[in-house]
């Protein structure tokens, strides 16, 4: 195996190891975790747990993609990838660091009653969050149906 082939099984596993965990946990785990429990403020909470598991991964491979690309792929400004690398890992940074703290600030200020402004305010981020999540898992998965065509 060439140091070159080598570099592209990496790049390979980041992806998939990526891709895989924001479908996984987005798609399977936490759907399967709200339904299972009737408590859902704990299953809230561990689905908030399992998607910062999934926003650090994007944080790790995201950087370490983008640098393959940089260091591998010559005027990697033309490369579809590396955009669509770099609006994932934006998207992931929104909202692992914007939009997460401030659905967490909410819960801290009180119960989320149902009907009530800080339910709503929480809902509003909530749905901001998912279509972000939503975009990010579509992207990643144009990255891994049509990634390795144009190399």
């Amino acid at each position: 195996m060439t140091p070159s082939s080598r570099l592209l099984v990496g790049e390979q596993l980041l992806l998939t190891l990526w891709v895989g965990s924001q479908w996984a946990i987005g798609y399977i785990a936490v759907p399967v975790l709200f339904h299972s429990l009737d408590n859902r403020a704990l299953a809230g909470n561990v689905a908030g747990e399992m998607f910062t598991v999934v926003y650090l991964i994007g944080l790790v491979a995201g950087p370490l993609l983008i640098a393959s690309l940089w260091f591998r792929a010559g005027p990697v400004l033309r490369e579809w990838r590396f955009w669509v690398i770099v609006a994932m890992v934006v998207l992931v940074a929104i909202g692992m660091f914007v939009v997460q703290p401030m659905m967490q600030d909410l819960k801290t200020q009180g119960e989320l009653v149902k009907g009530g402004e800080l339910a709503a305010r929480f809902g509003r981020l909530h749905g901001m969050s998912s279509a972000m999540y939503l975009v990010t898992s579509l992207l990643g998965l144009a990255l891994v149906v049509f990634g390795r065509r144009d190399d």
